[in-house]
């Protein structure tokens, strides 16, 4: 016994020692410091100190570390965790089966409702710890220490484990939190020497460098707008919200707004790939993102928030934004705290007698049914205890959600009600449900991965009632619909007044013809903003480019590749450079890509099925076998990755091999239709028709896309002479 515990505190203390870093000072050498505003600013400052900004990030003290730090030992499944102060230093020692380390805590990582915890694994480069302090009340549940997956077991082979790529900070979370962030990536060597000018989200992240605003040149040069003053109505030179006494929603009176500035909030509050290191203030959002747009899996069919999409993404589907609100109309510009609590806040431009009455929303006045929010902003928890509301402003539609599987506002109150008990109640109160347009439900069929013709498609597209955002998404999807498609049809869009449709647009014409994306996507090579750019250089990748055009075309692929760069920390960045490599037909720089790919983030599926097709295109059978079975010990669970290596058995005749593998891809994506289709094929393939085909029966009723297997079935029944199962699927839909 004396002699394990002795072994135990030797390898604990050469954990420890392997584990200590060279200490990086974040902070640049020559700083723009928020300091510089605050003497002039003095009220303004004392706003923002009550925002979330203010504590985005900070060096732990007493005052900033919230969490319990008192020799406390927390587990999770195999995780463990003991967090301690030494020599006034806030640590942790943190384990996993019986590897363990002990790190000083770099920085505190927000503050509300739970803070987390920066640790420097490697010299510049930082992780987020998986626990993080609930800093809520304890009459909430909070005060404790709990695990980021409370619900799941994260282990070290998993991409979210927290010494993994996605859970670096460097990569993942540093620009939002800090001012001016740069990452300074360094691909070769894969490290960060990241820097912030300011710790925390001040004055630069929303106003840009202001240093020099008070001398008469800057002030010369400057825009003659001034954005404080004007985006607020109450403030606004040139136009207000008005409402009549027979109005029922107030309307903006007077010039149209300039609501661009929100491409500052937009920076931080949107799902997005960043296309330049380090983004600036007054800035447009294009021309340094590609966002998320609204579609699966990150938002339910109707477009209401699923995954961690913050606010964006939802927020531009909405009425309020197509009406002209914007962010400040609501939220304090320094606070960033809501203007007015409770309903007060959308009676700014709701009318009182219409909608704060019971006869609109159907519940006692001051209840929690009565409040706005909690019909049309609904609330979805991330990160175990972050409640989020939904910024589309929708209209709970109860009678769509079991056919889309949608959540609704009435639900997610009365939990042991029905969404058909929600959708009478609703008839009931007020006769009819809400009128949809047929468009709007082609987009919820598309969304839901149902099979609608090319012109119900277009028709989403075309339709301007429905959100610009909304309408780029389904240009995106076009390639559920169709193989290829006549770049005439795109036109209109390639040139489309509004960004987002053009971007989407960019990406859609890949569908055509090598010649008619050449001349059609030409001209965007000098869009204005850089992710239109950067999607056409994408587009047009191993094409003949006119000289008078090749210019234009590099400089918007050094943008792509640049972006790409940018960020090869993780999986995804090399497989895109990987793909570029393969776009120019140079397989040799593609391998290497992938490659390393797998070497700094190994469990990234993607990254062994396309090196594995590579070798497959250079007939180097043995590297095949060698990749995809190296991926499915890293990531046993991958069915695509068991499906992929079943193919690689069909091209060795070993179809035995084959069919075991493809029947384990079934089991591990049971939704996937042409895992069944080709197991089922498989199977006639060995000369098992028959059972082939009583397997297609079985399988079939369980999935919503049967078109293939239907044909399949039909196929078989042909093949086998069996007339009453040719009529069994003929009469399926």
């Amino acid at each position: 016994m004396n002699f394990l515990k002795t072994c135990y505190v030797v390898f604990l203390l050469v954990s420890i020692q392997a584990s200590a870093v060279e200490e990086y000072s974040f902070e640049k050498s020559n700083p723009i410091s928020n300091q510089t505003c605050v003497s002039c600013h003095q009220q303004s400052q004392k706003e923002w100190q009550k925002s979330d900004h203010a504590k985005a990030m900070a060096i732990p003290t007493k005052q900033t570390v919230l969490a319990d730090f008192n020799n406390v030992n927390v587990k999770h499944y195999g995780q463990r965790a003991y967090f301690f102060i030494k020599d006034n230093t806030y640590q942790v020692t943190i384990s996993y089966d019986d590897k363990s380390d002990t790190y000083p805590i770099k920085y505190t990582f927000g503050h509300y409702p739970l803070q987390q915890y920066l640790v420097e694994v490697e010299k510049g480069k930082l992780q987020v710890l998986p626990f993080a302090w609930d800093s809520r009340d304890k009459k909430q549940g909070g005060q404790r220490w709990y695990h980021n997956y409370s619900h799941e077991e994260i282990r070290p082979e998993d991409r979210l484990h927290w010494r993994q790529p996605l859970q670096n900070w460097n990569g993942m979370c540093a620009d939002c939190h800090s001012d001016r962030l740069v990452r300074n990536y360094d691909v070769d060597n894969n490290s960060f020497a990241s820097e912030f000018d300011n710790i925390n989200v001040g004055c630069l992240s929303c106003h840009g460098d202001m240093t020099n605003h008070n001398t008469t040149k800057f002030q010369s040069q400057s825009s003659s707008r001034n954005v404080s003053a004007d985006v607020i109505s109450a403030k606004h030179p040139t136009g207000q919200w008005l409402r009549n006494i027979t109005d029922k929603t107030a309307h903006w009176q007077g010039e149209k707004r300039d609501n661009s500035f929100m491409d500052n909030c937009f920076a931080c509050h949107s799902l997005r790939s960043p296309l330049t290191d380090s983004f600036k203030a007054n800035t447009a959002f294009l021309d340094q993102f590609i966002p998320q747009l609204p579609s699966a899996p990150n938002y339910h069919t109707d477009g209401q928030i699923k995954e961690e999409v913050y606010v964006y993404g939802s927020f531009l589907q909405s009425k309020m934004f197509t009406a002209g609100v914007n962010c400040l109309d609501c939220h304090d510009k320094h606070t960033m705290k809501v203007k007015v609590e409770g309903n007060g806040l959308c009676l700014q431009c709701h009318s009182n007698d219409e909608y704060n009455v019971k006869k609109h929303h159907q519940h006692e006045s001051n209840s929690t049914g009565a409040q706005c929010v909690n019909c049309h902003m609904p609330e979805t928890t991330f990160m175990g205890v972050d409640d989020r509301r939904d910024h589309s402003f929708k209209i709970p539609q109860p009678h769509l959600s079991d056919e889309f599987n949608t959540p609704n506002a009435c639900i997610k109150c009365h939990e042991d009600k029905s969404n058909k008990w929600a959708s009478d109640t609703l008839l009931n109160w007020k006769g009819k449900h809400n009128a949809i347009l047929p468009s709007k439900l082609l987009l919820m069929r598309l969304n839901n991965g149902e099979a609608i013709t090319l012109a119900q498609h277009f028709s989403i597209i075309a339709d301007e009632q429905i959100p610009v955002i909304n309408r780029a998404a389904a240009i995106q999807l076009l390639n559920f619909t169709t193989p290829s498609i006549p770049a005439e049809d795109l036109v209109p869009y390639l040139s489309h007044k509004e960004a987002l449709i053009r971007l989407s647009a960019a990406s859609a014409i890949t569908l055509s013809t090598p010649e008619e994306r050449l001349k059609y996507l030409i001209p965007l090579l000098k869009d204005k903003y850089r992710s239109i750019r950067v999607s056409t250089a994408r587009g047009l990748i191993g094409m003949n480019i006119p000289n008078v055009n090749k210019t234009a075309f590099d400089n918007a692929f050094n943008e792509l590749v640049n972006a790409n760069n940018l960020n090869s920390w993780r999986g995804e960045g090399r497989g895109n450079q990987a793909l570029l490599a393969m776009s120019s037909n140079n397989l040799k720089a593609a391998e290497k890509s992938l490659v390393e790919a797998i070497k700094i983030d190994p469990y990234f599926e993607a990254a062994y099925i396309n090196l594995a097709d590579i070798y497959r295109t250079q007939q180097r059978t043995f590297q095949v076998n060698s990749v995809l079975a190296k991926g499915i010990k890293n990531l046993p669970k991958s069915a695509a990755l068991h499906y992929s290596y079943g193919l690689y058995f069909v091209r060795q005749k070993n179809m035995e091999k084959a069919i075991g593998l493809f029947d384990e891809a079934m089991m591990l994506m049971p939704d996937n239709s042409q895992y069944a289709y080709t197991y089922v094929l498989a199977l006639d393939g060995m000369g098992q028709s028959e059972k082939a085909l009583n397997t297609l029966k079985a399988l079939i009723v369980t999935y919503q896309d049967t078109a293939q297997l239907k044909e399949l079935g039909l196929y078989l029944s042909q093949k086998l002479r069996l007339r009453s199962e040719y009529n069994w699927f003929m009469k399926l839909k």
